[in-house]
């Protein structure tokens, strides 16, 4: 999976999912620029990436500010050249304080949709301008497990996710003429610096948490990274329109789950049919 010679993109890439994203893309040998809010820490990230591949750029970028996104795509052309992969993580989970809520406000519902949604549109929109000039590009979003399942206390980001997946399949039908592939990630539980120090008064909640997990572990970034490089690669041009679960198996355990509870239903309630 040699990339070599390309230009990618990669949103939110300062810290976390997106550092990691970065890092394995730039071992692959693409020139990466780091759009991220955090100007600080993307600049350390392109330091990194620049000991990697050699070449590396960071971007001051809000998704959510049209003008901002396609300063990026400008700035990614002149520093780089046009950009061959764009991969979309910038994302929140919520307004400010949603981890202290045991409910939905409004203002989570308008921020998350406007970052996760309406933000993940605004950078594709300016980038496929490049990719299309050229016929040739590949883009990747980043959804989640939540919005294949939905989530309680979480609906606003269970429900901005699976705007992302059907945002993903009605661009890769846009784009699939101009051999331009668009898929979406949906990764379950990913254990980032962020989320690894919520858990540090809690070693125990996070072992069960992980026991839940069919591979008894929860993921890493570079468990995300590694399916990501794949679908930037020539080796997953046949792929577009897809979404990948990269859950440790936790999707299909909840399918079957709901299947074993089928089961025992018919079997106590044999008098009484079930939908198809």
């Amino acid at each position: 999976m040699n990339l070599k010679g390309k230009v990618a993109v990669v949103t939110g890439g300062a810290t976390g999912i997106g550092r990691a994203i970065a890092l394995k893309l730039a071992d692959r040998g693409a020139a990466i620029m780091i759009a991220d809010i955090n100007d600080e820490a993307a600049s350390v990230t392109a330091a990194e990436v620049e000991e990697i591949s050699g070449q590396s750029a960071a971007f001051l970028t809000d998704v959510t500010d049209v003008e901002a996104c396609e300063a990026l795509a400008t700035a990614t052309a002149d520093t780089l050249g046009p950009a061959d992969i764009l991969v979309n993580n910038a994302g929140i989970a919520g307004s400010a304080g949603w981890q202290e809520r045991s409910y939905s406000t409004e203002e989570d519902w308008k921020r998350t949709y406007q970052v996760n949604v309406i933000g993940m549109s605004n950078v594709t929109s300016v980038f496929r301008e490049q990719m299309t000039e050229r016929r040739s590009g590949r883009i990747v979003n980043l959804a989640s497990i939540a919005g294949r399942e939905g989530r309680p206390v979480i609906p606003h980001y269970s429900a901005s996710k699976e705007a992302v997946i059907s945002l993903t399949q009605a661009t890769a039908l846009e784009l699939a003429r101009f051999n331009i592939t668009v898929n979406a990630i949906c990764p379950g539980h990913i254990l980032t610096e962020g989320l690894a120090k919520m858990w540090e008064d809690n070693p125990d909640g996070l072992a069960f948490y992980a026991d839940q997990y069919p591979v008894r572990r929860t993921g890493t970034p570079d468990d995300i990274a590694n399916g990501i490089a794949f679908l930037c690669s020539d080796e997953a041009s046949f792929i577009t329109g897809h979404t990948l679960a990269i859950d440790g198996g936790l999707t299909v355990q909840l399918q079957e789950t709901f299947g074993l509870r089928q089961a025992v239903y018919a079997r106590e309630h044999p008098d009484r049919r079930l939908p198809d």
